[in-house]
């Protein structure tokens, strides 16, 4: 006779899916990102247009892996970066399962809103209108502003939230998780984001680079990891080389014997030894790569397709 053995109750059904976060610049999909995460993965600016290839923050929430695509913001592009950056953040649009369209409650349907929205009705996925800094906004102006973009175009769910103090971004993520595609996980349980962390570490330097220059430095810099020494004692050597285009942008960087560099290195080494739970020993190098910005390569290392026209 045989022994029945007892039936195993079968692991809950998973679902994944990439959710993409479209909006012009400012409208916090960075802070956003961050927030539905629970951890810093992405750059966050006062400087628009700071993102520039699809970094993805990863979240589980109950039995869903929620894979979200911070897209850079979408504006009218004058240079041959602006041109890959908006045709990018399309893409990431376009190969989504779902995509949150953010608002500035303050801005509402402005003319960049508008063009966004134009665009929007050839993205056939299902779309979520997310109000962001709602604390900023009177109650009647955010109601206004939910109808009349509801009116523009046919949204599965509307959100007001604050995703700078939190306020409505679980009830988000709740939601994101809920309409999801069934699916197993992409990523591993415990893991944040697929950007290598070489390259988590070097946009963390540029974010202090432009909270401490502001308007001084044009958009014309950027930052690479060139070395990644784990070390005995347990502690991290990493060299890094901020480019400039010119030689008076280097000069601004560096600053007046060396102070601007200097506080920049201890902002960024602080920061990335909090992310890596490790000692950094983070040293700095500024240089000078003429017209970057025309170099294919460049744009392959941000993850970016290098524009032909």
């Amino acid at each position: 006779m045989t022994e029945e053995l007892p039936d195993r109750a079968a692991p809950p059904a998973t679902a994944c899916g990439f959710v993409a976060l479209i909006g012009a610049p400012n409208v916090g999909k960075s802070t956003l990102v961050n927030a539905l995460v629970g951890s810093k993965v992405t750059i966050v600016s006062r400087k628009v247009q700071t993102t520039r290839a699809l970094i993805r923050g990863i979240v589980v929430e109950n039995n869903a892996q929620i894979i979200l695509v911070d897209t850079p913001g979408i504006f009218a592009p004058k240079r041959r970066l602006d041109r890959a950056m908006v045709s990018t953040a399309w893409s990431g649009a376009h190969d989504a399962d779902l995509v949150c369209v953010l608002l500035d409650a303050r801005e509402g349907l402005n003319e960049e809103a508008d063009a966004i929205f134009a665009r929007l009705v050839d993205v056939t996925h299902p779309k979520i209108l997310v109000l962001n800094k709602v604390d900023l906004v009177p109650r009647e102006k955010l109601l206004a502003l939910a109808k009349a973009a509801n009116d523009r175009l046919a949204f599965a769910q509307t959100f007001m939230i604050s995703a700078r103090s939190g306020d409505g971004v679980d009830d988000l993520r709740r939601t994101l998780a809920s309409m999801v595609p069934p699916g197993p996980f992409h990523y591993p349980e415990d893991q944040m984001s697929d950007a290598p962390i070489r390259h988590l570490a070097a946009e963390i330097t540029r974010e202090k680079i432009f909270q401490k220059l502001h308007q001084e430095l044009p958009y014309s810099s950027t930052v690479e990891t060139e070395s990644w020494t784990e070390r005995k004692d347990k502690s991290v050597r990493i060299e890094q080389t901020i480019f400039v285009e010119r030689e008076s942008q280097r000069k601004i960087v560096l600053g007046k014997a060396g102070a601007t560099i200097k506080s920049i290195g201890a902002d960024a080494r602080k920061e990335i030894a909090e992310l890596i739970e490790q000692p950094v020993h983070l040293f700095l190098f500024v240089k000078v790569r003429e017209n970057w910005g025309e170099d294919p390569e460049r744009y392959r290392e941000m993850g970016l397709e290098f524009p032909t026209e």
